[in-house]
């Protein structure tokens, strides 16, 4: 059997609640999902998902190849994007095809992907991950007990923007999660929103209230000094690594003993999380893949020896894909369709909206520019820094970054604006 091209379609996932980060997040809970379709002359299909802006540069590495040699064709892949790197929008197309590679594999042999990958079990224990800082108290309560009804004994809350915020959510998390354990398991995910010079104080600041379980990204992803700041002054394990594209950048955190749950991310394909997780367990450190649509990466922390815990962040899939698995007993059951189990339905696929999804310029993709550099608690979302209840009283808005526009992109007419209100304010007695 030989590759002989590809597809590439878009549909969206339907979250039902604002989805992101401490850097921002989509309001309207509706973000896209790209699927890379790898086509063979034997009549059979590689599905892959994530962004694959790079597919007609990467695709000639594959055409023409046996689908079935794919640690040999990811190298080749690498080759292939030698001169400029394989980092960024490259990696995140090695990484769908890959996928689509791995799921051609085991469909050949007629068996799912954890089987092909050599696991005994189909169960793989997850964390639930609402990606909820736009969430207030009642709507984290009332998803996180869903998730609670599930099996499951672990969270991770996405915060970093105002501690006395993130204490409270935890406990009101911990609280809900205690209808299956003495003990919630509590991650939190501050994606890079501190600097070093107030991570060890913001996380001692948590610590003395909540037992957290691992912070993740205290400090910017390349920061191998910085996070080993933060394990040595903290009793919370520090975990990493999902923004990390290729093992050269695992290296030097791992030499610096700077991690101690080492993670990957799920758009980047199977391969290599096999490789970081040999990496990692050649350090004796456990390896907990990133969530992503479908959960692809379960497969193959079904056959890892030192997979810990995998995050899960929606119960539900994109319009058209069906998913082969049940979120239930606190984690991930695969199924028994070849391959990855996902099957593409084109004519349910939905087109994404206009301005929505994860690279507008106020969601968790894009860094704001006071990231890092804060001293105090964020106020608000952009904009303001109150919200209004029914009864017109004021009540804590939800925290959220400053994405400041620099001053090159401000009009000239918002200048004459505010040059005329100073003039006013001045010439008032």
């Amino acid at each position: 059997m030989k590759i002989t091209g590809f597809r590439s379609l878009t549909t969206v996932h339907r979250w039902g609640r604002p989805v992101g980060d401490a850097n921002g997040f989509v309001a309207q809970g509706v973000t896209e999902v790209p699927v890379l379709l790898v086509e063979t002359d034997g009549g059979l299909t590689g599905v892959g998902l994530g962004a694959h802006d790079e597919a007609r540069r990467v695709f000639p590495a594959l055409d023409g190849q046996d689908p079935r040699a794919v640690t040999t064709l990811y190298d080749r892949m690498l080759a292939h994007t030698f001169k400029s790197g394989h980092a960024g929008t490259a990696f995140g197309t090695i990484g769908a095809f890959d996928m689509a590679l791995w799921d051609l594999k085991a469909k050949m042999a007629g068996e799912p992907l954890w089987r092909t990958l050599g696991a005994a079990d189909r169960f793989v224990p997850g964390y639930a991950s609402g990606l909820d800082i736009a969430l207030d108290e009642g709507e984290l309560v009332r998803l996180y007990s869903d998730w609670a009804a599930r099996g499951f004994t672990g969270a991770k809350l996405k915060g970093g923007l105002d501690t006395e915020r993130d204490v409270g959510r935890l406990r009101a998390v911990a609280e809900v999660l205690r209808a299956n354990t003495r003990s919630p398991a509590l991650m939190l995910d501050v994606n890079e929103s501190w600097g070093r010079h107030q991570a060890v104080r913001l996380l001692a600041r948590i610590e003395d209230r909540v037992e957290l379980a691992w912070i993740e990204e205290p400090v910017r992803r390349w920061d191998a000094r910085g996070h080993r700041a933060v394990g040595r002054a903290s009793r919370t394990a520090v975990a990493s690594g999902e923004n990390l594209t290729g093992l050269e950048q695992f290296r030097p955190l791992l030499a610096a003993d700077a991690l101690q749950v080492v993670q990957t991310a799920g758009v980047w394909g199977i391969t290599h999380f096999l490789r970081v997780a040999t990496l990692a367990h050649g350090h004796d450190l456990p390896v907990s893949p990133v969530g992503y649509h479908a959960n692809p990466l379960a497969h193959a922390a079904a056959a890892t020896p030192n997979h810990l815990v995998t995050e899960v962040q929606d119960t539900g899939s994109p319009a058209g894909l069906t998913v082969d698995q049940a979120i239930e007993d606190g984690g991930i059951v695969l199924g028994d369709a070849p391959g990855l189990g996902i099957t593409v339905d084109e004519s349910a696929l939905a087109a994404p909206e206009v301005d929505a999804g994860w690279t507008r310029p106020d969601g968790p993709h894009v860094r704001p520019r006071d990231a890092g550099l804060r001293l105090v608690p964020e106020s608000g979302p952009p904009g303001r820094a109150t919200t209004r209840s029914p009864a017109g009283t004021a009540s804590a808005a939800v925290p959220g970054p400053v994405h400041r526009p620099a001053r090159t992109e401000r009009t000239a007419r918002t200048e004459r604006t505010e040059r005329t209100e100073r003039t006013e304010r001045e010439s008032t007695p």
